[in-house]
């Protein structure tokens, strides 16, 4: 793409992180998808253009990526990659940290109904990422977050969206509002931070759990379990890059191309075939957003009882 432009972000590089991005890991033998991903953010001493990223995902098996807005200029910018990347779909939100900003400002509405407009688009497939954040955001900005997640609840289910959580400290008051104003047919804990308890409460919904490169550190020993304790049916897997990269390249700069390793350690841990747990994953991704290289499907135009990418929901 040579008119591509460039990222939007600058990560932080922090003192003392090694910014030089880690080597291609083994390719993997069944395909999957980054569910959760921020490639308008540059990180690390290499210049990588979304090509580039994608060229490389692509080498080891990762076949496509959700690219995730959290603001209106990364969200316009995430929906207009999408709309020319064929393994890019996109995912459009005010993120909940960034709603009381908004508020304050007095554009909280304009921006909401931005992201409605934005949702209509193509290859927008996802409202994410919304929810709740109460580690970032005091308890003065909890009601802007509240209004901010229950109106992109709203726009998931009138366009036939899936819904993707940030939920950060939060646990207890994203379930209650889902549960409270009703949760779209798919719904996604990104980046999920919980524990087996919570877990089951989201299997006993049908919500899905994405596991990041948090799952591979030594300390979350929650997550491991966590994971254990759902179906397989429910799984999904992630980077957020350029954050949270796996073990044993943790702080520095991650990308979609690493995601093999997150998945091998889901499948060590769960002791099956890491092609086996691939191709269950790279299944439940496509039943929550589509196909990559079709056009969306919106959920209101299938019939009762089907799933909107075919075969029975």
């Amino acid at each position: 793409m040579a008119d591509e432009p460039g990222p939007v972000r600058q990560r932080d590089q922090g003192a003392g992180r090694d910014l030089n991005y880690p080597p291609l890991p083994e390719p993997l033998v069944v395909a999957v998808y980054d569910n959760h991903t921020h490639l308008e953010i540059a990180d690390g001493e290499q210049s990588l253009s979304v090509a580039d990223q994608l060229d490389r995902a692509s080498s080891v098996g990762v076949r496509g990526v959700i690219q995730v807005g959290g603001d209106l200029e990364t969200s316009r910018w995430s929906a207009a990659m999408a709309a020319r990347e064929p393994r890019m779909l996109a995912a459009v939100a005010i993120h909940p940290n960034e709603a009381p900003v908004y508020d304050a400002a007095g554009t909280l509405d304009d921006a909401l109904a931005e992201i409605a407009e934005l949702a209509t688009r193509p290859r927008v497939v996802a409202i994410g990422e919304t929810g709740l954040d109460f580690f970032r955001t005091g308890p003065e900005g909890h009601a802007s977050q509240y209004r901010s997640f229950e109106a992109h609840i709203d726009i998931a289910k009138r366009n036939g969206l899936a819904l993707q959580i940030h939920d950060r400290d939060a646990h207890a008051a994203v379930i209650e509002t889902l549960l409270r104003v009703g949760a779209p047919e798919r719904t996604v804990f990104h980046c999920f931070s919980g524990d087996a308890e919570m877990a089951r409460i989201l299997a006993d919904n049908g919500w899905y759990l994405s596991f990041a490169g948090t799952v591979t550190f030594k300390n979350a020993k929650n997550l491991r379990e966590a994971l254990a304790a759902v179906p397989r049916a429910l799984l999904l897997v992630e980077t957020d890059a350029p954050f949270l990269t796996p073990a044993p390249f943790r702080g520095r700069p991650n990308a979609p191309y690493l995601l093999p390793h997150t998945l091998r350690a889901m499948a060590d841990h769960l002791e099956t075939d890491a092609t086996i747990l691939a191709t269950q994953i790279s299944s439940n991704t496509e039943l929550v957003y589509g196909r990559w290289d079709a056009e969306p499907v919106s959920v209101a135009e299938t019939q009762p009882g089907t799933s909107p990418f075919g075969g029975l929901a």
